[in-house]
This record gives C-alpha cells, structure tokens and sequence, in this order.
C-alpha cells in the first residue's frame, strides 16, 4: 500500500463550494489585514530601533587611562583676546599658568574673544579657570561677562547623541548681564561613563552637574575677576550599552500578530454568523 503524504496534512481544505462569504465576514476580513499591517510596521519599526540600557556601578572605567580629555569653548565679548588665559590646577600639585594649548579668534570688532581650548586633567579633584593672570599687562577693566558654548569631559562621539545625560549642561549657559567686577565660579561633579555600541566599540564621554554663584568684588579689592571651573569626581560609574530585539523574538511577535488577529477575528465572525442565523429563524418563528 502506497503511502500518501497528504495524510499528514492539519491544515485540510475546504471546497469553495461549500463555503458561504458574507458581507460582514468581507469587512472584518479587511480589518483584520488592515490592522495586521499596522501591527507588523510599529514591531518592525520597534525591531530595528537601538535602545540604550543603563546601569550604575561603583568602579573606575577608566583605571588603565589617568588623564581625562576636557574641551572648552567661550566667549567674552568684553574683553580683548591677549589678555586672555586658562590656568590649571589640581591636587597632585600641578599649577599651570597660561596654558598655551589653545585657540582665539577676536570677535565684537576686536572687543572680545571666542576662547577654545583641549587639555587634559588628572582623576584628582582641581580646577580650571579662565583670567587675565598670564597676561603681560592688565586691562583697564577687567569684564568677565561670558557664554559658555561648551564644557565636555572625555571622548565626544557621535554615538552618544541619542542618550539621556548630561555631557554639556553648561551650554548656552549666559553670564553677560552679572556686574562687570563679577567672579564666576562654576563647581562640577564628574561622572564617569562608559558607552558601548552594538559593535562592542567602547567610548568615555564623561557626565557631569554643576552648580554656580556670582561673587561681586567691591573695587578696592586684590581679587581679580575670574572664571572658576572647579571639578571633583564622583564613585559611581554610569554604564550605557546599546541592545537591539533578537531576530527570534521579532519572528515570534509577528506570527503571534497575525495568529491572534486572524483567531480573534474568525470568532468575532462566528459569533456574528450565528447571531444572524438565529435572528432570522426567530423571524419565521423556527426557534423550537
């Protein structure tokens, strides 16, 4: 006896003949793939999204690397470019004065400066400014009035644009109207953060908060106006890492989508068929 395959089949057909389309069964049809459709685009479009998961640890990312990248970029529309310097201090006793590593591009007819500088600083508490102290011979007035474009720690990627965090809160950060004598002193707290792509490409784009306060100088006094950046770090590590739906589990969604809808759907439509039925065999009166 010759085996037959189709023995095995569970989906058996049925003749069309001994099927009855109906109008409603048409429009729940419709719905039914309209809303598979739109179900199908917002998994897909779920799918291929990237999301970024965090976490908090209390370690040091960086304990192999004892320098962090800072980048800076100001300007001080009231005072004139030559005047103008970064000194860097920190715990572990370095003191540089006028520190040489930067850029300066008059602006306000030569009135004032856009400052930008890149330095490194050490894993210790210190500080950063910008002043007149390097300066050869003091300005008549010394306004520190500024708009602080940018302050990052670390390495800046491109990576890190969709995330959550505080790498620049000081931009656009505006101290023009503040009394012309005015010190500014601006204390930050670090937080190292760790990124890693779906690539496993590992970056160190450092976080951070501030808080700040005005400190008017009366004009006798030996204090001269100055732009502080105090910083520490903070013993909490922010961790981000990029994870993206596995295929299996897209597949398994987008087959539950159209199961379910087409279940659902084929109840709604026995339920309707039969209500039908027995509307009409109560109408010629065939209920017994």
């Amino acid at each position: 006896m010759q085996f037959d395959l189709r023995r095995l089949d569970i989906y058996r057909k049925i003749p069309k003949d001994l099927t009855q389309p109906t109008y409603t069964g048409a429009v729940i049809s419709i719905s039914s793939t309209i809303f598979i459709i739109f179900l199908f685009i917002s998994e897909l479009s779920s799918f291929l999204t990237t999301d970024v998961i965090s976490e908090l640890t209390v370690d040091d990312p960086v304990s192999k690397k004892d320098d962090i990248p800072v980048f800076i970029n100001i300007s001080l529309p009231r005072i004139k470019c030559e005047f103008i310097g970064l000194d860097i201090q920190d715990d572990m006793g370095r003191h540089d004065v006028g520190y040489v590593e930067n850029a300066k591009v008059e602006i306000n007819n030569g009135k004032g400066c856009l400052y930008t500088s890149s330095f490194d600083i050490k894993k210790v508490p210190g500080n950063f400014h910008v002043s007149t102290h390097a300066a050869d011979n003091q300005p008549d007035v010394i306004d520190m009035a500024h708009i602080i474009h940018k302050i990052r720690f670390g390495v800046e990627r491109n990576d890190t644009s969709n995330i959550k965090g505080s790498f620049n809160p000081l931009e656009n950060v505006d101290r023009m109207n503040a009394d012309s004598s005015a010190t500014y002193d601006y204390v930050l707290r670090i937080v190292p953060t760790v990124y890693e792509n779906l690539n496993k490409q590992i970056s160190y784009p450092f976080q951070y908060t501030y808080s700040s306060r005005t400190i008017l100088h009366s004009h006798g006094g030996m204090s001269m106006p100055t732009i502080w950046f105090r910083y520490d770090l903070s013993p909490i590590t922010v961790r981000y890492h990029e994870k993206r739906k596995p295929v299996y589990s897209f597949l398994t969604t987008v087959c539950a989508i159209i199961g379910g809808t087409f279940t659902v759907a084929s109840i709604i439509d026995s339920c309707i068929f039969t209500a039908s039925e027995l509307f009409k065999k109560a109408e010629l009166g065939k209920l017994t």
